[in-house]
């Protein structure tokens, strides 16, 4: 999982809010806009888990706008997992299930969580390495049932380059700290998505120049009799 970085101000800095619940500036500002894509993408109702959930601001929101889904969340760092348990007694959601520890970039914990109707991730391939990336984009397709659905939210490298001069200084400062990681392109997501048998639905593009890009598990088609 993500190793203690210096990321911007602006990137993912989680700050102490009250009675152990910790807030991070990039959360308030994409969780509109999360919600809306996956409102669109979802499935009504199933089996939603969230792969390093961060600080919690994320799950809480989607619980409320997925009212059909139980929301599972899940984060290495217990610092943090606190956190999604305290925004989530907050909130008071049904729907919205304890944190578990859980490393998404470790190997064998797909099998263990199988029949997920939606696996959420955000804002976490760009701080892994690409062994890691990989290990979390063919676990979670072992996760999901079929039909499911895989979402990845976060900054990606285009075709064309970096979307933004501030996305390449970004990048720079990711590498400069470990060379293992950084931006990953969206080709290649791709390529390690079809790999896991996932089948890519969409790049949708979000505010701040960030994707969400959607793959969905095949669905399982019975053959007729002969």
């Amino acid at each position: 999982m993500p190793k203690r970085l210096i990321l911007p101000h602006s990137a993912s800095a989680a700050t102490p809010d009250t009675d152990g619940r910790l807030s991070a500036p990039s959360a308030r500002r994409n969780a509109e806009a999360i919600c809306a894509v996956l409102e669109r993408v979802a499935p009504a109702r199933g089996r939603a888990l969230e792969l390093a959930s961060g600080t919690g601001e994320h799950a809480v929101r989607l619980a409320a706008r997925l009212p059909g889904l139980i929301w599972q969340p899940t984060e290495i760092d217990p610092w943090r997992r606190a956190s999604i348990d305290a925004w989530a007694a907050d909130a008071a959601r049904p729907n919205l299930r304890p944190a578990l520890e859980l490393d998404a970039c470790q190997p064998d914990w797909g099998a263990a969580r199988a029949g997920q109707d939606l696996i959420f991730a955000s804002n976490i391939l760009h701080l892994v390495s690409d062994a890691e990336a990989r290990t979390l984009i063919e676990e979670a397709a072992r996760a999901l049932a079929p039909g499911g659905v895989l979402a990845l939210y976060g900054p990606f490298l285009r075709d064309d380059g970096f979307a933004s001069p501030g996305d390449a200084a970004f990048h720079a400062s990711l590498i400069a700290q470990d060379p293992d990681i950084g931006y990953k392109p969206v080709a290649w997501i791709a390529a390690r998505g079809g790999a896991a048998g996932l089948t890519l639905e969409a790049q949708i593009s979000m505010p701040a120049n960030n994707l969400t890009i959607i793959f969905r598990q095949p669905p399982v088609i019975a053959q007729r009799n002969r």
